[in-house]
């Protein structure tokens, strides 16, 4: 392995943990209500990366993009894509639903495969539509056994999947770009933390500084991982990349568990085991595609 491969692996090893903590962190902040969280996210997320952008003297993108209404709407939408998946993150974590959560993770490459199908029309190979109506059974077998469809899991699945699919057709690098979508909704975060300070509900500093720490460094939580992110996928192949991204479902389906002891009956297993089979398959399906490919090449 090559020094920037191995750079590239600490980059994402790194960042995919961090996201995987993101339980025990967001944990930290309750009992701050989730949509206050929220908007301490944004809006710190933003200073950050106003921080960041100034720091490595990276501005010129900004007027072009202003003056482009396109990008502006694309942003401006994914920005409110990501706003509704990070408060169904923040809410599911601090409700107890952690495993839930993570179930979401588990399921997006293949729900983000299937809006593929739906939007861009991009064609599956047999192995992939397997894997895709393995998991939807998972699913399926889960909302029957409850009564009703993990719907969180649903929520975190189809929210980053769109908000991919947005970035898909952006023109932005990926610090830019999260520059925009918190640009974006930076007024209504900043809006909603006055109104709820001036209504009695206040978040900054109504339970004591750690709560106040916690809050201010939700910019830094928020922005590094991203940045580590976009640095392995410069450095080591997708396909590398893809496998390694389990690691963080699956931190947080441990932290679930093991810490936070969330019920985790016969029948979740069963569901769940489905799921993991389908992501089993779509990863071997697509080790071996990418093989089969390298061959033909040679």
């Amino acid at each position: 392995m090559h020094d920037d491969e191995r750079r590239g692996m600490g980059f994402a090893i790194a960042c995919y943990t961090i996201w995987g903590a993101f339980p025990l962190y967001f944990r930290l902040l309750a009992p701050t209500p989730a949509l206050d969280i929220l908007g301490h996210r944004v809006v710190w997320s933003l200073a950050f990366l106003v921080i960041l952008l100034t720091a490595r003297r990276e501005w010129a993108w900004l007027g072009p993009a202003l003056r482009t209404p396109r990008t502006l709407g694309l942003y401006a939408a994914a920005g409110a894509i990501l706003a509704a998946n990070w408060y169904t993150y923040i809410w599911g974590v601090n409700a107890g639903f952690v495993i839930e959560t993570s179930l979401g993770y588990f399921i997006n490459p293949l729900v983000s495969v299937l809006i593929g199908v739906l939007f861009l029309r991009e064609r599956l190979r047999a192995g992939q539509w397997i894997a895709i109506a393995v998991a939807a059974s998972g699913v399926l077998f889960l909302t029957l056994s409850y009564g009703q469809a993990p719907w969180i899991a649903l929520a975190l699945a189809f929210t980053f999947g769109f908000y991919g699919l947005l970035k898909k057709h952006g023109t932005l690098r990926s610090m830019q770009g999260l520059t925009l979508e918190t640009g974006a909704l930076f007024l209504p975060a900043l809006a909603l933390l006055f109104y709820r300070d001036l209504s009695g509900h206040p978040s900054l500093f109504a339970f004591g500084w750690q709560k106040t720490l916690l809050l201010l460094s939700t910019g830094l939580v928020t922005v590094m991982p991203l940045v580590w992110f976009a640095s392995a996928a410069r450095l080591i192949p997708l396909s590398m990349l893809g496998i390694l991204q389990y690691i963080a479902p699956t931190l947080q389906f441990l932290v679930g568990l093991l810490i936070f002891h969330e019920p985790f009956d016969q029948t979740r297993l069963i569901g769940f085991a489905m799921i993991w089979l389908a992501l089993l398959i779509y990863s071997a399906e697509g080790v071996i595609h990418q093989h089969a490919l390298r061959e033909a090449r040679l």
